[in-house]
């Protein structure tokens, strides 16, 4: 895909992290971008840096995301690329014992499903209702290309951590929906792609002190360092541009691989 003006984007999460720096990257390629958060102070900024928009969205309410879908068409016309960062993450043991008390407590159910509804089920209303769109517009080039479509997994898709249970579960399910997404898109011409970032300098490291900062940098292996989002979005460009990425997931990561804990 030739990313310039007649290109338009959206951005889900694109308010921070990985989303705002996919945003950025992609406006700097000349693309037209929306960004989709429910942070308005801060989408509202990143659209205006980037001469985009924003629309306050929920990725896991599709009442939300069709309303925000229509107004960003009518904006920007019908999107060529779909960029899911939108993602939360709760930190819990399937089944933990209450220090002291010794009570046996399971992992609570709201918490493990709030999960699943942003980072899992808000991918796929997003994909599929951006895909019915693309599917609609004329393609792009002789091969017949309409669109990409670009998640989030993360390496805790294959190495989940202790207390990851319900982000591992949801960002596995992100990586497994990959490949049927691309298959069933494949005759449209629409691509499906998904990155696992590792350990990333994104918003969730900042509340860390800098010396738990440096030991987590230092279980990278090369470079040794926590990720910089805009290699992200650096990457997110390059799906874009290449074809032949398809149906895959691509690790971004440093060569690391998550221990137990």
């Amino acid at each position: 895909m030739n990313l310039d003006q007649n290109i338009s984007a959206i951005v889900t999460g694109g308010a921070s992290g990985l989303g705002a720096a996919s945003a950025r990257r992609l406006a700097a390629a000349g693309v037209r971008v929306s960004v989709f958060d429910l942070n308005e102070e801060a989408g509202n900024a990143i659209a205006s840096e980037i001469g985009g928009a924003f629309f306050k969205t929920n990725v896991a309410d599709e009442q939300s995301v069709d309303a925000s879908l229509a107004a960003a068409r009518a904006r920007f016309g019908q999107e060529r690329i779909l960029v899911n960062c939108a993602g939360v993450v709760v930190g819990k043991r399937s089944v933990r014992r209450v220090k002291d008390t010794g009570v046996v407590e399971a992992h609570d159910v709201g918490s493990f499903r709030k999960v699943i509804d942003v980072n899992l089920i808000g991918t796929f209303i997003m994909s599929t209702r951006s895909a019915a769109g693309m599917m609609s517009a004329p393609p792009l080039s002789s091969d017949g290309e309409r669109g990409v479509i670009v998640c989030t997994s993360s390496v805790a898709a294959e190495e989940g951590q202790m207390g990851q249970i319900a982000y591992a579960a949801s960002k596995g399910g992100v990586l497994s929906m990959i490949l049927p997404l691309a298959r069933d898109l494949s005759r449209e011409g629409v691509r499906a792609v998904a990155i696992l970032p590792g350990l990333f300098g994104t918003p969730m490291f900042d509340t860390l002190p800098d010396d738990a900062k440096a030991a987590l940098a230092a279980q990278v292996p090369f470079p040794s360092r926590l990720g910089d989002p805009d290699e992200f979005g650096h990457l997110v460009v390059q799906i874009a541009e290449n074809m032949m990425l398809n149906g895959c997931g691509i690790r971004l990561d440093g060569a690391i691989r998550l221990a137990p804990r």
